[in-house]
């Protein structure tokens, strides 16, 4: 009787039984836990979306303000000590076409002290009219100017943070302590050196802008005694393509020096976001997959709650597989239903979330991310299609899946015993 019509016999028949438990009073209870199961796989998968998508938006605004000051490849010796013949290494690394900027650097660590307030820095030495090649730092210029680095003036540009908390400003001076100093009979005497402040940046990275001050490349030879540049800062076309880009240079590099990848200088770090993304992606699919199996409960009491009808309908011709296929519809409607109003809500916040962490910090009077604590202060958020549509599939085979029980349950009903008290 159903053969030639199977499928408009199931897709009435489950969607009936879906709209049933809304209009009907002896079913409300059932509407109500049918009700929460979707919206308990809603706010899942809106969480889920929300999350990786502030994930993604930290992972993309760290890594983007961190090449606003660090190189894509950096090229160093394995020894610790300068290049040697440095402008012809440099001109091997620009043969290679992928490469749009090279430029040299000394590297060291110092202390700076202005009064009473004392800070460990970070110290680039760096030649200012190639640094545009390898760094947007001239383009994040607050104050003063790059270009006002002169070899033997001994000027200082400093992060904005830093000058903050050493209380300078453009003009003032600062001294320096370098470590590597003199040894004497009273022993190892550091070097001072007072420089003046000639710039301040802000790159919008807390770390870079807390602890790096850069001085012209020849002082900062002298004042570590390099004798000359101690690497290269080298700029690509595309900074995803900086690992293969690196191997390529290091095979025609000498073998004393060693070309890192930004990937390779941040290693810890990335690694580490992508484990907790990894780890998060795992624990709020658990949230989703305990609202879909709720869906369980739902369709055991519709199943019970419809047993006289079960009956009926396999005493008129209706077979297991489509009684299956009835509520295995009725729990994919509720599964469908929950998974794309989470993605609705979830994408309205995670492309909006700026906006509301603002008027939430400015109702709450606080701030969620101090500088003092994270690399950014902004709560950025990027949401990708390629994890929303990973999202979405998975809500939706969890709440299948969570439907096979129930509708394997109603397909065993015998129509005799079924029928027997009715």
């Amino acid at each position: 009787m159903f053969a030639s019509f199977s499928w408009p016999f199931e897709l009435l028949i489950g969607w009936r039984y879906t709209r049933s438990g809304r209009r009907s009073r002896r079913n409300g209870f059932i509407s109500f836990i049918s009700a929460v199961s979707v919206g308990g796989i809603a706010l899942g998968v809106a969480a889920l979306i929300v999350v990786i998508s502030v994930m993604n938006g930290f992972q993309k605004e760290v890594r983007d303000r961190m090449l606003n000051v660090i190189p894509h490849i950096q090229i160093l010796n394995v020894n610790g000590q300068a290049l040697p013949d440095w402008r012809g290494v440099a001109q091997q690394v620009k043969s290679n076409p992928a490469v749009t900027g090279v430029a040299p650097f000394v590297q060291g660590q110092a202390l700076v002290a202005q009064g009473s307030q004392l800070q460990g820095v970070l110290v680039w030495g760096v030649e200012p009219s190639e640094e545009t090649q390898v760094s947007q730092i001239p383009e994040h210029m607050v104050a003063g100017s790059l270009a006002a680095l002169k070899p033997g003036d001994f000027g200082v540009v400093l992060g904005n943070e830093l000058a903050n908390a050493l209380g300078v400003g453009v003009g003032d001076q600062i001294t320096m302590v370098v470590p590597s100093g003199s040894i004497t009979p009273a022993g190892m005497i550091p070097r001072l050196r007072t420089l003046r402040v000639v710039g301040i940046f802000n790159v919008g990275h807390y770390e870079y802008d807390s602890t790096l001050a850069l001085v012209n490349l020849q002082d900062a030879s002298a004042l570590f005694r390099t004798g000359g540049p101690t690497g290269l800062r080298v700029q690509t076309r595309n900074m995803n393509d900086a690992p293969q880009i690196a191997q390529d240079l290091q095979r025609v590099l000498p073998p004393e020096l060693v070309a890192q990848p930004w990937t390779e200088q941040n290693r810890t770090w990335f690694e580490a976001v992508v484990i907790e993304k990894r780890m998060m992606f795992i624990i709020l699919t658990m949230i989703v997959a305990v609202a879909a199996f709720n869906l369980v409960s739902t369709l055991v009491m519709t199943v019970t709650d419809k047993l006289a009808d079960i009956a009926i309908l396999r005493t008129q011709g209706a077979s297991p597989g489509s009684i299956m296929s009835i509520f295995l519809l009725q729990g994919a409607v509720t599964g469908f239903l929950g998974t794309f109003a989470g993605v609705a809500l979830g994408c309205l916040i995670a492309f909006n979330l700026d906006p509301i962490v603002s008027f939430l910090e400015t109702v709450l009077h606080t701030q969620f991310l101090p500088r003092s604590v994270y690399l950014i202060h902004t709560m950025p958020s990027d949401p990708r299609f390629s994890d929303i549509a990973t999202i979405t599939a998975a809500s939706l085979v969890l709440s299948l899946l969570a439907t096979l029980y129930p509708s394997w349950s109603a397909s065993r009903v015998q129509p005799a015993q079924a029928l027997r008290y009715e």
